[in-house]
């Protein structure tokens, strides 16, 4: 029994992995495991997503990229081991930390291309660069497709750089309702700079899909796609991962650490926001927003005990909440508490707590807390 643990199971990260990769095709996949995996614990399981067949990872950020090259997960892909590629904006120090792992850089000006070169040169070996369009996302990349052909070709050209690829994201992959077609519009927008890219450059590495677009268009997918929530077996859609022969990963445990008899009134909880409506036995569970818990959940969602819902009733603390067991309850001090998971017949979705808070299954994830220990399951 412990506090609070979130397990991970690895071997349902490897399938769903493998799962993508039979949904791919010919293209590779690329896991990306930014956010310390999504919440999942961002080593384990790239070392699970590579077992699985994936053939290359990618993170956000300098220290990300880090500490995969420190566990020794990634480096140059000719050596053998898969590409990383650090998909963020970085400083000119964050360059340095990047490159000393061995990570391929997004880039997307001529400037920062110049100090990638740079900085490239200074540590004695080329640079792997991936050139960024946006064709509609509106954040990091370049709008002009021309210059997403410059910038290939002056990277092409420099010996202290390397051109890996050619890239883009999109904003309305997970939307297939869309009434204006953007995703559609966004892949028209870069399917020619691709192509004109692979002209010029046949080894060139093309990806824009995510998890969303690979169920969505085979047109998507090009030579690689960047696959996040799908490889933690969550549904790119919020709606049942299970549809998509995915199997979540991720379940967030706690226990019942005192039950209490309260008479019709009594009250749980900071701000008295609920008040038992007739006698009842209550639950108190020590896991709170100091875990990741959102407050936002106060009297708006069910913990599993004993394979069944119980209703999560008054404010959720910083370190506890309270859960109505019911008039008459067998449950006592002791018994598992699971928050997000399975329990017997009955199971949580993080899909679902996300409906209750009006947000999606990736906020779910990686809002769970550094307190909360990771405890990784199943063979990688």
């Amino acid at each position: 029994m412990e506090r609070a643990v979130a397990r991970i199971d690895l071997g349902a990260l490897r399938a769903n992995c493998e799962r993508l990769r039979v949904e791919l095709g010919e293209a590779r996949l690329c896991a990306v495991v930014k956010a310390d995996g999504y919440g999942h614990g961002a080593v384990d399981v790239a070392g699970a997503a590579l077992a699985g067949g994936a053939g290359a990872l990618a993170v956000a950020t300098a220290g990300e990229a880090g500490e995969l090259g420190v566990a020794g997960l990634v480096g140059a892909p000719g050596e053998g081991r898969p590409e990383l590629l650090t998909l963020g904006a970085l400083t000119v120090a964050e360059v340095d930390v990047v490159l000393g792992a061995e990570s391929a850089v997004g880039v997307w000006t001529p400037a920062f291309l110049d100090l990638v070169a740079a900085r490239a040169r200074a540590v004695g070996r080329p640079a792997r660069v991936h050139v960024k369009h946006d064709s509609g996302m509106g954040r990091l990349g370049t709008f002009d497709g021309e210059e997403v052909v410059r910038l290939a070709r002056a990277t092409a050209a420099d010996p202290d750089l390397e051109l890996a690829g050619v890239w883009t994201h999109f904003a309305t992959a997970d939307e297939p309702d869309d009434d204006d077609g953007y995703f559609f519009e966004q892949l028209a927008r870069f399917e020619p700079v691709a192509e004109a890219v692979h002209a010029e450059h046949p080894g060139v590495t093309v990806h824009a899909a995510n998890s969303a677009a690979v169920f969505r268009s085979e047109r998507s997918r090009f030579d690689m796609a960047r696959c996040g929530v799908a490889i933690y077996g969550l549904d790119p859609f919020q709606a049942d991962p299970a549809e998509r022969g995915l199997t979540p990963v991720l379940s967030l445990r706690s226990y019942i650490a005192a039950v209490k008899r309260f008479p019709a009134g009594q009250s749980a909880g900071y701000g008295r926001r609920w008040r038992a409506p007739r006698d009842t036995w209550v639950g108190v569970v020590p896991l709170g927003y100091g875990d990741g818990v959102r407050r936002a959940l106060t009297n708006n969602c069910d913990v599993l005990v004993g394979g069944r819902r119980y209703p999560l009733v008054g404010t959720v603390s910083m370190d506890n909440l309270t859960v109505d067991l019911g008039p008459e309850t067998t449950v006592e001090p002791g018994a598992e508490a699971v928050l997000i998971g399975r329990q017997g017949e009955a199971e949580i979705r993080a899909e679902e707590v996300a409906a209750r808070l009006d947000t999606i299954n990736y906020e779910v994830t990686t809002a769970i807390l550094p307190r909360v220990p990771r405890r990784a399951t199943g063979a990688a």
